[in-house]
């Protein structure tokens, strides 16, 4: 591949790498830092990149794979193994803040609890409870499909419920 090449790669890859990165770090910076560490990566891999059927799907590979490392080292950083790191550990939350976690998931109990039942039951089973969709298919003896569309459904309703709930604390 040579350097026009290369550098249309670029152009047409960069943003789907860096939209992929951040996705995975959720630093922009980290996301921007991984992206020119995998272009650098595949500069140097110049000679066998005709190799591979689709660089854009090799790049996105060792984008997820560069991420997952960063992750590694962050958590290996932050557990506590590096002794000089005890200022990374999270904080508790602020009563302020657990005040609020906690009028939240009020209100929102109340609203998965005017749902419809088959609505309430379904988010009852996936959110709350965790289960999978193909559990909670086996269960009810449903498509999995229609599973899907319901529960999606009834996470809307709860999404505007709460929205005009807020709306209307607001006083707006």
């Amino acid at each position: 591949m040579n350097r026009i090449d290369f550098n249309d790669l670029v152009r047409n890859i960069s943003r789907k790498l860096y939209g992929y990165a951040y996705r995975i770090l959720r630093d922009q910076t980290a996301a921007e830092d991984t992206v020119q560490e995998v272009f650098i990566r595949l500069w140097k891999m110049n000679a066998k990149l005709d190799e591979y059927k689709s660089v854009e799907a090799l790049a996105l590979t060792m984008t997820k794979n560069y991420c997952i490392d960063q992750l590694r080292k962050n958590k290996q950083y932050e557990s506590g193994n590096n002794p000089d790191t005890s200022f990374l550990k999270t904080q508790e939350p602020t009563p302020h803040e657990e005040m609020e976690k906690n009028e939240i998931a009020s209100i929102l109990n109340k609203i998965i609890e005017r749902l419809p039942e088959t609505y309430r039951e379904l988010i009852k089973l996936r959110d709350i409870e965790g289960l999978s969709y193909e559990e909670i298919a086996d269960i009810k003896g449903e498509n999995i499909n229609k599973l899907r569309v319901n529960i999606s459904r009834a996470r809307k309703l709860i999404r505007d419920q709460y929205l005009k709930y807020t709306y209307e604390f607001r006083g707006y």
